[in-house]
């Protein structure tokens, strides 16, 4: 399975001075166009690679998944693409491979996402496969324990994932149900999900209305709006019925395991994507903790020598946004380590200097510049500012925004919003002390 596409994950976004050897042309070469039964197609021409890349993101994620049957989108996913149309499981693996196509299928909160990345000559034959399969999957019932199995084999990594584990009890701590969920769900509920119910979630969450495909790299924007049309525009829409939220819990909670390590993650409020004060809260992050450069990492594993690795990072949904923030260490550090942890995090509030900042410009501007040698990251990026935002900012409006950012703004800004209230959850021997007894809460 290919490394999870994630619309919420932003935080590696890249800002800074464009890459002096793409034409003002070139970086203008997007194109989007929403069909009449609500897809969205998007694609950024590329010309100056060999590859492209595509991304089909259907509205079927796992915010749908009824209480009792967490999983259900994620074995509806691998049960799709299992065969379909005219290809059995082995015809469709064969005619991928025959394409030279790295592809995936996974499952997100809003969405599940399936395409790959492939020599561009082979792109629109991909996308018919896809199609094929896609719009007639055929739910084989001798496979059903095949797929069943694979989706306990992805809970049950989790088990040895200790920092993942940490993550996602934060994650679901901070945003509750839906949207803080495990989209692998969990073992009870995967062993008794039939495939009557598969089907049925087929039916009622595969279809095109909000769905996205994105494409990036050596394509031609009419030819492939065309084909789109062709393969997917008599598609029908479904009426949408949106889940209830429920089961957020805030403050300090531990879970215990017998462990030399000890896991600590951290979660504040931050902001959508789509947020106007975005890029001001992006930016002081990255001061936090974006390099070896960056406060977390000289604070607390550089000069203290606590952790083996600390980080933090925004994380947006589609109408909010945190701060999660990890550390990995030993039992004997756990107490220290968390410690400076939140007094690095809570002196952000008295702002970033121009140093730091002009680092982070000139470490983000690399990043642009790697981003654009590949297709699949931008068919990402593309995709994701089309859920996000209805449109795809420009690497000019990017560049715009983040050249234009001054300390005094983003300080301006931590004035009035510093970090906090903060939700805490540690993995292992032993519960820690939190400074300032932060209460459990229900929802808020």
């Amino acid at each position: 399975m290919e490394p999870k596409v994630h619309y919420s994950t932003l935080g590696g976004r890249c800002l800074g001075q464009l890459p002096e050897r793409l034409s003002m042309q070139q970086q203008q070469l997007i194109n989007q166009h929403t069909f009449a039964n609500g897809l969205t197609l998007v694609a950024q021409s590329m010309p100056w690679l060999q590859s492209a890349a595509f991304t089909m993101a259907f509205p079927s994620g796992c915010r749908f998944d009824p209480l009792t049957q967490l999983g259900l989108a994620n074995f509806t996913c691998e049960m799709s693409f299992r065969c379909g149309g005219s290809y059995d499981n082995r015809g469709l693996v064969e005619k991928l491979e025959e394409l030279g196509c790295d592809y995936y299928s996974n499952t997100g909160i809003y969405h599940t996402f399936f395409g790959g990345a492939l020599p561009a000559d082979g792109l629109f034959e991909a996308i018919r496969v896809y199609k094929d399969v896609l719009r007639a999957p055929h739910f084989p019932e001798a496979q059903l324990e095949d797929g069943r199995n694979t989706c306990l084999q992805e809970i049950q990594a989790l088990e040895d994932d200790l920092a993942g584990k940490s993550m996602l009890a934060l994650r679901l701590r901070h945003y509750g149900h839906p949207y803080g969920r495990n989209a692998d769900g969990e073992t009870d509920a995967v062993n008794q999900i039939t495939l009557k119910e598969i089907k049925n979630y087929y039916q009622n969450h595969y279809h095109p209305q909000s769905a996205i495909i994105g494409v990036a790299g050596n394509v031609d924007w009419e030819p492939l709006k065309d084909l789109i049309g062709q393969l997917f525009a008599d598609w029908q829409p479904q009426p949408v019925n949106e889940p209830v939220e429920a089961g957020a819990q805030h403050g300090y909670h531990h879970i215990p395991f017998e462990s030399n390590q000890t896991h600590i993650s951290i979660g504040w409020p931050g902001l959508a994507y789509r947020d106007e004060d975005y890029y001001l809260l992006r930016g002081a992050i990255g001061v936090l903790s974006d390099g070896m450069s960056s406060r977390l990492f000289r604070e607390v594993r550089e000069q203290r020598g606590l952790c083996y690795t600390v980080s933090a990072s925004c994380h947006s949904i589609h109408d909010r946004g945190a701060i999660f923030g990890y550390a990995g260490t030993t039992t004997q550090s756990s107490q220290e380590t968390l410690n400076v942890m939140l007094e690095q995090i809570e002196l952000l509030a008295q702002g970033v200097t121009e140093k730091e900042l002009d680092r982070l410009k000139v470490q983000f501007r690399s990043g642009l510049i790697m981003q654009q040698e590949s297709c699949r990251s931008r068919v990402s990026t593309i995709t994701g500012d089309i859920f996000h935002l209805g449109r795809v900012r420009t690497l000019d409006e990017v560049n715009e925004r983040i050249n234009s950012l001054t300390p005094a703004q983003i300080n301006r800004y931590l004035e009035n919003n510093p970090p906090g209230p903060f939700d805490i959850v540690t993995l292992g021997e032993q519960p820690l002390e939190v400074n300032g007894a932060i209460p459990t809460t229900s929802a808020r």
